[in-house]
């Protein structure tokens, strides 16, 4: 059974060549080699090794974002570090306690009404009263005049509370300080040439502004440490006559800020090593599937060109989607693609093939009416073979046209938009045009549509023209007498279109060969009038929908499969 003459399209659902037992399904019928392809794919995972990740663009990238990232928030812990100001600020603290404590000493030996000088020693004793104080060491005391002339000095000797703490290494914390001097070196040359000011010094720097305002507290630099300097007035009444000074090398201070820095820099360090670790397993499941998936492809780019070492073999692409991500869902697209690619190649082969086999039919005919014309030797057998070839050339135009038509309609049917329109509109009017052109054959036309629009989107012509096909399709099959019926219903979320016929139906080895390409079920009387190919077309227009058409024959009972058809049936199935 075959549709009217003057439609065309490829069918998708022909046949193709069954897989070898060797081979590695790709989807539905693609069929991929393992001898050839495996075994490429094999040598180039062991040339690159397991560590070739770390050799891969992408890789690099993940490893050297991640430590960019860490690195900043290091840095940023080391430079915002509050732990150094918080112990300077303890250690002032302490300090300003001492020094007005011991400035409280010298007042409280100080004469009422005497004269006091602190250099000379008149009114106060000025080395007893230091020599008698209780100083941790590390902390150093002077006395100063208001001229800021020095009366005295001691150096704390006793142990801090709790001992003497054996102070712990910092090795990379030295390493690091001592890269930096190396490379800051050059452009701190001038600086190392200012000596520091002396301990002392910075003590009498404060003499000054403690007979102005009072305590003061400053700090300096001695020999890579810190110096806090505190220092408080010596008052006798509301005068002032000396300043009483500890100056203290905060060297403690300053190893507990290196060791703090050292403990950082080793979880640093640890956090560096299970950062790379970790891009490195990220790298994995992200470079080497892709990697692999590059690898499929460039061999097939290879072998398409002719460089590979094999030129045969169908590409094999990595089966991913088990990956529950986007590497998965890129497996699953190339994987489509290839299967799609190979399906195409299949069916054009095959389509060449039939196409091959359906013009020789009419040549060899053509080729034996001519080849007989030269024997004939009456006027009337001449007439009947120049009626032949005529038949036989109109054949081979109509097959050429559908062929055309045919081998266009894949790229059409991608370029065409699709656009919403009525189905029942449309159906409407393809009603009333080939109605009456069946009533004029003596046909009974008959149609059922809801009363309500039915929209969907599609390609509006493509789709008339299955249901042009179909319905002139039964008008062709029909006699005198014999009536078709259209109609639709509303299913769920799809539509049904129907069109069925009183006719003599379709025999059964038929059934699932009607879409086929070139394959025709008619009278001798009306052979080489048709090329076959219109249900193939209604097929794959149909498809490219979503949807889907079948045909059946029309029984009086389904229990008996065996009785005589009433008609034929050909039912659409399309989404909404």
């Amino acid at each position: 059974m075959a549709l009217a003459e003057g439609i065309s399209l490829r069918d998708h659902s022909h046949s193709h060549s069954d897989p070898e037992d060797d081979g590695v399904v790709l989807g539905d019928d693609f069929v991929a080699p393992k001898d050839d392809v495996e075994e490429e794919l094999r040598a180039r995972r062991a040339r690159r090794g397991y560590l070739s990740r770390s050799n891969s663009s992408l890789t690099r990238k993940i490893i050297t974002f991640n430590l960019i990232a860490l690195n900043v928030l290091v840095a940023g812990i080391l430079y915002l570090n509050s732990s150094r100001d918080g112990l300077a600020q303890q250690r002032a603290n302490s300090l300003v306690s001492d020094v007005e404590l011991i400035a409280d000493v010298f007042e409280a030996q100080l004469p009422a009404a005497a004269p006091v000088n602190l250099v000379t020693g008149d009114g106060v004793n000025v080395s007893e009263t230091l020599n008698g104080l209780d100083i941790q060491s590390g902390i150093e005391v002077y006395v100063f005049d208001i001229d800021s002339r020095l009366a005295g000095s001691v150096v704390g000797s006793l142990p801090p509370p709790g001992g003497v703490r054996e102070l712990q290494p910092t090795i990379i914390t030295d390493g690091v300080n001592w890269l930096w001097n190396t490379i800051s070196g050059p452009f701190s040359a001038g600086s190392k040439l200012r000596a520091p000011p002396s301990v002392e010094d910075q003590a009498r720097a404060l003499v000054g502004p403690t007979l102005e305002t009072g305590t003061r507290v400053g700090h300096g630099e001695r020999q890579n440490s810190t110096v806090f300097s505190v220092a408080s007035p010596i008052m006798r009444g509301s005068e002032p006559v000396g300043v009483v000074a500890l100056a203290s090398v905060s060297g403690e201070i300053d190893h507990l800020v290196r060791l703090e820095r050292e403990r950082v820099l080793q979880m640093f360090l640890v956090a560096t090593l299970v950062s790379v670790g970790l891009s490195l397993i990220l790298a994995s499941t992200i470079a080497n599937p892709l990697a692999e998936l590059a690898a499929a492809a460039e061999i097939g780019g290879a072998r398409n060109r002719g460089e590979g070492q094999q030129s045969g073999g169908r590409i094999r692409i990595p089966d991913l989607t088990a990956r529950p991500d986007e590497i998965g869902r890129l497996s699953g697209a190339l994987r489509g693609m290839v299967s799609a690619l190979y399906h195409r190649i299949d069916g054009n082969e095959q389509f060449a093939a039939d196409v091959a086999h359906e013009i020789k039919n009419p040549l060899a005919s053509l080729r034996s009416a001519v080849g007989t014309m030269r024997l004939a030797k009456r006027e009337d057998q001449r007439h009947k073979l120049l009626d032949v070839i005529e038949h036989d050339v109109r054949r081979l135009d109509r097959l050429v046209s559908d062929i055309s038509n045919a081998s266009r309609l894949d790229s059409e049917l991608v370029k065409e938009e699709q656009e919403a329109f009525d189905l029942i509109t449309m159906l409407g009017n393809l009603g009333q045009y080939l109605g009456e052109q069946a009533e004029k054959k003596g046909i009974e036309f008959i149609t059922d549509f809801p009363d309500q629009p039915i929209v969907m989107t599609g390609l509006e012509g493509r789709l008339a023209q299955v249901f042009v096909n179909l319905i002139t399709n039964a008008t062709s099959f029909c006699e005198d007498g014999d009536a078709i019926r259209l109609w639709a219903r509303m299913r769920d979320n799809r539509v049904v279109v129907v069109v069925e016929d009183t006719g003599p139906g379709i025999p059964e080895q038929a059934l699932v060969k009607v879409f086929q390409r070139f394959y025709s079920q008619r009278d001798a009387s009306d052979f080489g009038n048709n090329s076959g190919l219109g249900l193939s077309i209604s097929k794959q227009i149909v498809e490219a929908h979503d949807g889907v058409i079948w045909a059946e024959n029309i029984r009086p009972t389904d229990a008996d499969i065996t009785s005589d058809p009433l008609g034929a049936r050909f039912v659409v199935g399309l989404p909404v």
